[in-house]
C-alpha cells in the first residue's frame, strides 16, 4: 500500500490543479520507496515537478490577486526540499528520511485548506487554469477583414499581415 493515496478528500474540483496533485502524490510514492542509491535521483524528479506544481499555481495566484501566504508557504517548503537534497548528495539522508514521513501531512493539510481555497477563488473569479486567462481577455489572433484582408490583434493591436 503506497505511504500517500489520492482520494476524493485531495480533489478540488479543477481538472489541471487534481492532475498536478496527482503526479505529486506518485512522484512521492516513488521517493517514499526509493531504495538508498536511488534517493537522490527521485529526490530530484519530486523537486523537479514541485518546482513547476508550484511556480503554476504562484502564476494563478498573481493573475488573480491572491494573497501572498500561500507563495511563502510554497517558497518554504522549496527552500526545504533543496537544503534536504544538498544535504542528501553529501550523504546526510536523515533529514531527506524525516522529510518523506512529514510530507504526506503537510500535504494534505496544503492542499485542503491554501490550495482548495486557491481552486474556490479562481472558480469564483472565473479564471481559466488551461489557458491562464479570464473569460474575454484579449490574448491576441487573426480575423478576416473585408476584402479578404487578415488583421492580427495583439494585446489590442491591430496589424495588418
Amino acid at each position: 500500500m503506497p505511504a500517500m493515496e489520492w482520494s476524493e478528500k485531495l480533489e478540488l474540483g479543477l481538472a489541471r490543479m487534481d492532475d498536478t496533485h496527482r503526479e505529486f502524490v506518485e512522484l512521492y510514492n516513488a521517493l517514499e520507496a526509493a531504495a538508498p542509491e536511488d534517493f537522490i535521483a527521485r529526490l530530484d524528479a519530486f523537486i523537479e515537478h514541485t518546482e513547476g506544481h508550484f511556480g503554476q499555481e504562484n502564476r494563478w495566484m498573481e493573475a488573480v490577486n491572491f494573497p501572498g501566504c500561500h507563495r511563502a508557504e510554497h517558497d518554504r517548503v522549496m527552500m526545504v526540499l533543496r537544503d534536504v537534497r544538498e544535504r542528501a548528495a553529501r550523504g546526510d539522508t536523515f533529514l531527506g528520511r524525516r522529510l518523506v514521513e512529514e510530507l504526506p501531512a503537510w500535504f494534505e493539510n496544503h492542499a485542503s485548506g491554501m490550495d482548495a481555497a486557491l481552486a474556490f477563488h479562481l472558480q469564483t473569479v472565473g479564471f481559466d487554469v488551461d489557458s491562464e486567462t479570464f473569460p474575454g481577455e484579449a490574448t491576441g489572433g487573426c480575423s478576416k477583414q473585408e476584402g479578404g484582408g487578415c488583421a492580427c490583434a495583439t494585446l489590442g493591436r491591430e496589424e495588418a499581415a
